[in-house]
Parts: C-alpha cells; structure tokens; sequence
C-alpha cells in the first residue's frame, strides 16, 4: 500500500524522470465516492441504445489522472518509444493498445513509482467526466453543455490531438474527458447495462471475453454526439489506432 493512496487529496505522479514542464501533466485527482445515475434513460434525445437502461451506481472514492497520458509521460516509462501518430510531448500519446497498456506500460509504470496504477472502470470514468460529487449539473459534456469550451472534436480540432489541458476542465478539473482522444476503460464491452455491476467495478466475463473492451470520450475526428459523457462504444483489446489514448486511475486505500 502506498501512503499517497491513504490520503484523501491529489498528488503528483511521483519517481519520473519529468523535465518540471511536463510534472504539472502528471497529476492524480481524489475523486470522492458517491452514487451516480450511469447511462442514458431509453429514448432519450441525441442517446444511443448502448447507453441503456439508465442505472444507479455506487462508486467507490478512486483517483484519476486530470489529463490524459501524455507522450512525455509514456516515453519516460517506456524508455523514451512514442507509438503515436501525432508528435508532441504535451499531447496525449495514441496508438496504444489496451493490451500493451496493461501488459507493459502499467508494471513498468509500478516499477518506476511504487504505485498500482490501472485503467479506470468505465462505472468510475462517466462518474469523473460528469463531475464526480457534482454529477446532479447533468451536464452533456465534461464540464460544460457546450463541447467547444472543452472538447477538440470534429469541428474545431483540425483534424489532429491537441496538447492536453487547453480547454476548459469539469468540475474536478480534469481536462479532455470529452473529445481529443477516445480512453480505453477496463471493462469488457457489453452492448448494453443489463446485468452491469452496481458497485463500479469494471464489467467483466461476457460472452465477448476478451474481443472488445471499452472506449470512452470520443476524439477529435468525432460530432458532438459522441463526445458526450454518456457515450460509450468498443475496441478490440490488440488495435493499436491514432485515435485511442487512456487515462490513468488507482484505487484509494483510506478510509471514506
């Protein structure tokens, strides 16, 4: 157990050789547990069926990244390789699989920090980018009913990633949880929450064990539609493509 996991508050990523530019991109978010309502109710405007039925969810206190994994973050783990298709340090890295992620980048990762580090459940991603504590705001997107003030997406993005933090963040101040890249969750995919956990852990052993797993945010290719923080959609666990990217969580090890 890490003592920075006991403690209710943020921290940054500590043990990674980070010029003092690239720290400030590194930060993990406390995020308090609270019961949420996940998805979107059946019929309701602009939601796909995928997002139904609407659901209550307990969600654990948990830590999150306030940006998206950036190439500086993943090349100082992986000894300076960068997969992605879009150069720059301060941008998010992209053409990650979810099998690399959690086979290679997350130990070599603990290795480094002494942290267990993984990728969050997809229950725990949609309560973060809706604002966590403030979930209630019932906003669209992360932070805003309006993508532009947050999001880089089909409109406004030039068709490539931009760096991380731009835009303006949700409520927890996390940045980029609607649009720039898609995030890979833990979960299996399911194409609906029939039988989804209540407690939000991660969904797992499905049928499609171990063909998809779960992308959230949508990127910067993508309408307004799909960046909504009640989208969701799928991702064969090997496909490496320049528009996924991930985000970092940890388990809070203290007392709620």
């Amino acid at each position: 157990m890490h003592p920075l996991l006991t403690r209710p508050e943020n921290f940054t990523i500590p043990g990674l050789p980070l010029p003092g530019a690239q720290q400030q991109l590194v930060d993990m978010v406390y995020v308090p547990g609270d019961t949420f309502r996940m998805g979107s109710p059946e019929g309701a405007p602009g939601a796909y069926g995928d997002e139904s039925p609407d659901h209550d969810v307990t969600v654990s206190s948990f830590f999150i990244g306030r940006f998206p994994v950036t190439q500086a973050l993943w090349k100082a783990v992986m000894k300076d390789d960068n997969p992605s298709f879009f150069k720059g340090d301060e941008r998010p890295v992209e053409q990650v699989s979810w099998d690399r992620i959690t086979n290679e980048f997350l130990p070599a990762l603990k290795d480094m920090t002494g942290i267990a580090f993984r990728l969050p459940t997809e229950a725990e991603w949609e309560y973060a980018a809706r604002g966590g504590p403030y979930h209630k705001d019932g906003l669209l997107y992360a932070g805003s009913n309006k993508l532009k003030e947050v999001g880089w997406f089909e409109d406004n993005s030039h068709l490539e990633t931009k760096p991380a933090g731009l835009k303006r963040p949700n409520q927890l101040g996390l940045y980029d949880m609607s649009g720039n890249v898609w995030e890979w969750c833990q979960d299996q995919w399911h194409d609906n929450y029939n039988g989804a956990p209540k407690d939000g852990s991660a969904s797992e052993g499905w049928f499609e064990e171990g063909v998809y797993r779960v992308i959230r945010s949508g990127g910067y290719l993508d309408e307004v539609q799909t960046c909504r923080t009640a989208n969701r959609y799928l991702s064969r666990p090997a496909l490496v493509h320049r528009l996924n990217g991930f985000r970092l969580a940890a388990s809070f090890q203290g007392g709620d």
